[in-house]
C-alpha cells in the first residue's frame, strides 16, 4: 500500500493491496482491522492470520468476552504505525499479516461450537498460517490445541492465566472455561512435561504434570528468570501460548469476567513474552477481554499488545 501521508488513507482493512508494511490511517475513523490488517479469508500469499472467536457462553462469573475481538481490534489502532517496539525486526514488513474475521456461529447452538472454533482455526492451519486467535473466553483454547495437535501432534502449551484451569471435568457435554486445560491433557493434546503456567494465583490440587510459576514467585524471580524457565521447559517443540488477561492484576486489566490480585504487571508480561524469542510457535491466543467492565480500555489494549507479541514471536524463528 503507497502512502502519501498520514490521513490520505482511509479503510485499509478493505482497500489496501500491500500486506505488509504499515499503516498511517488515522486511528479514529476507518474500518476497524488488526493494526489495519486487510480483511480477507484468501489466505494465498499470506503467512499469519489474526482471527476472531467472539464466544463467552462458557464463563463460570461475568460474561462479556464476546466483545473481546471487537475491542482488541480497535485497541490495536493505537499502537504506532512503526516496527513494533524492542524487536530487532518488523514482523509487520517482513510477513504478510491477514485479518480473518471472527468466526460465525449459532449463539443458541452451543454444542456446535468447539467443532467450529477447531474447522475454523484448522482452516488457518491448513493454508500454512500461524494463528493467531481473539477470544472469547478460555474455553476456545481448547479446540485451538484440539487443531494444533491434529497437524503437529502433542504440543507445548504455554498458559498465562491466574486459574490453572486443570479443574476436573470428565464429562464430554460440558462446555467450561475452567476446564480447557484438563481436558488438554487428558486428551493428549499437550505434552504436561514440556508445558508450563505462569501467574497462578489460585488453588489447584492436582497440577497434572503441567510446571507452574506462581505469581508470588513471577515477582521475586523477575521476567528475565522467569521466561528463562518457560524456555527451558518447552524446548524446541512446537508451542502453542494463551494468554489470558486476567494473568495480569486487575489494577492493569480489570476488564474480564475473574478477576484476582496479585498478578503480574503490564510491564512484568511485556519482558517475560520478548525474552521468549526463539520458541517454535505455531500459534496463539489471547482471551477473556471483557471490555465492559473496563472503562478506561487499558484491558483491551493490553490484549492488543499481547497479539503483536505474539505475532512477533511467531515470525522470529521465521525471519528472513
Amino acid at each position: 500500500m503507497t502512502l502519501s501521508g498520514a490521513g490520505d488513507e482511509v479503510d485499509a482493512g478493505f482497500r489496501r493491496t500491500d500486506p505488509r508494511g504499515a499503516s498511517y490511517e488515522n486511528v479514529f475513523g476507518g474500518a476497524p482491522s488488526f493494526l489495519r490488517r486487510r480483511y480477507t479469508r484468501d489466505l494465498d500469499g499470506f503467512d499469519v492470520a489474526v482471527t476472531g472467536v467472539p464466544f463467552d457462553q462458557a464463563v463460570t462469573h461475568r460474561p462479556g468476552s464476546r466483545f473481546g475481538p471487537r475491542a482488541i481490534r480497535e485497541a490495536s489502532l493505537l499502537q504506532a504505525g512503526d516496527p513494533p517496539f524492542g524487536w530487532p525486526y518488523d514482523v509487520l514488513s517482513e510477513f504478510a499479516i491477514a485479518d480473518y474475521g471472527d468466526m460465525a456461529f449459532d449463539y443458541a447452538k452451543v454444542h456446535e461450537v468447539p467443532a467450529r472454533i477447531e474447522a475454523h482455526v484448522g482452516g488457518i492451519l491448513d493454508a500454512g498460517c500461524g494463528a493467531i486467535v481473539l477470544g472469547g473466553d478460555h474455553f476456545v483454547t481448547l479446540p485451538n490445541l484440539r487443531a494444533a495437535a491434529a497437524r503437529h501432534g502433542p504440543v507445548a502449551l504455554v498458559h498465562f492465566d491466574a486459574h490453572s484451569d486443570l479443574w476436573p471435568d470428565d464429562d464430554p457435554e460440558r462446555i467450561d472455561h475452567g476446564t480447557f486445560l484438563y481436558k488438554a491433557v487428558k486428551e493428549g493434546l499437550v505434552l504436561p512435561d514440556a508445558s508450563i503456567q505462569v501467574g497462578i494465583r489460585t488453588t489447584t490440587p492436582d497440577q497434572m504434570g503441567v510446571h507452574v510459576v506462581h505469581a508470588p514467585d513471577v515477582h521475586r524471580q523477575g521476567p528475565a528468570e522467569v521466561a528463562e524457565r518457560v524456555l527451558s521447559v518447552v524446548g524446541d517443540r512446537p508451542c502453542w501460548i494463551t494468554f489470558d488477561i486476567d494473568c495480569l492484576d486487575p489494577a492493569f486489566a480489570p476488564g474480564t469476567g475473574t478477576p484476582v490480585w496479585g498478578g503480574p504487571a503490564t510491564w512484568q508480561a511485556a519482558m517475560i513474552l520478548r525474552d521468549l524469542a526463539g520458541l517454535r510457535l505455531i500459534g496463539g491466543d489471547v482471551v477473556e477481554v471483557a471490555p465492559a467492565y473496563d472503562t478506561t480500555g487499558a484491558t483491551a489494549i493490553a490484549g492488543a499488545h499481547v497479539a503483536v507479541e505474539l505475532l512477533s514471536l511467531w515470525g522470529w524463528t521465521r525471519r528472513g
